[in-house]
């Protein structure tokens, strides 16, 4: 049995692939555009916020350079916003991943742990043209870049990892629970203000720090800011925490998974 599962999780991953390549073109099948909305979701995203707050509102930070002092508050926002926003979309829709597939789930031998890949794959592409953009960016107004940019795909991984136990706990949970599609989407929003994307947590008390600490997705963002704005190593606790977290998520999952997958996939 043990030797059938990962057969079966490799097997599964062509047809992973397949579907992601096709979330991708469905995404926007039949629009005049098709997926060139791909790349202009992203840019739109980075030019409202270098046009509204660099531009109109003046919103600065300081401490980051003379030259780019403008851009400061934009560059800070957009390198919040890209990681969340890739985390918050794969999470909505890997919860609801094994309800949208039930017709695949029963008709094709697929492995139900990769299926949460063809999400990952397919928000991942979303999240590299954006990042890419973001480089774009900051090249014209003359950011200096560094090799601490190299971490960030160790950063994404570990976030895509953390992503992966999670969105497969509660697509498991999500087949015989109804409520947690919507319990997901409440979350997220609450989830966005306890994550110092918009705001910076020196205006905050050290106490209420302390707690926002133990939200994952903070040290996320913290650990993209750390290598982009600050060039620097990102806070390893936090990052630790966030692995001894995500193998914690992993686990579980796969216990629920290994528990219930005969009647899930019956249940369809």
């Amino acid at each position: 049995m043990n030797r059938r599962v990962p057969r079966l999780f490799l097997d599964s991953l062509p047809l992973v692939r397949q579907l992601a390549r096709q979330e991708l073109i469905d995404r926007h099948k039949g629009s005049v555009l098709g997926t060139a909305w791909t790349i202009i979701g992203p840019l739109v995203t980075i030019l409202v916020f270098v046009l509204v707050f660099s531009r109109i509102m003046g919103a600065r930070l300081e401490g980051f350079g003379a030259e780019i002092e403008q851009y400061t508050y934009s560059i800070y926002l957009i390198a919040g916003i890209l990681p969340w926003m890739v985390f918050a979309k794969s999470l909505e829709r890997i919860t609801n991943l094994f309800v949208s597939q039930g017709h695949l789930i029963t008709k094709v031998r697929l492995s139900l742990k990769a299926l949460p890949l063809s999400v990952l794959l397919a928000e991942g592409v979303t999240h590299l043209i954006g990042m890419a953009l973001f480089a774009i960016f900051l090249l014209m107004i003359g950011y200096p870049f560094s090799l601490w940019w190299l971490g960030l795909p160790l950063v994404y991984a570990l976030q895509s990892a953390f992503l992966y136990g999670l969105g497969l706990t509660l697509a498991i949970l999500a087949v015989y629970l109804k409520d947690i599609r919507e319990m997901v989407a409440v979350s997220l929003q609450l989830w966005f203000w306890v994550t110092p994307i918009v705001y910076v947590t020196d205006i905050l008390p050290p106490w209420v720090v302390d707690w926002l600490s133990l939200n994952p997705m903070f040290h996320v963002v913290g650990a993209y800011r750390d290598l982009i704005m600050r060039q620097q190593m990102p806070a390893l606790a936090g990052l630790g925490g966030l692995l001894l977290a995500t193998l914690a998520l992993v686990a579980l999952a796969f216990w629920l998974l290994a528990r219930t997958e005969r009647d899930l996939r019956d249940s369809f």
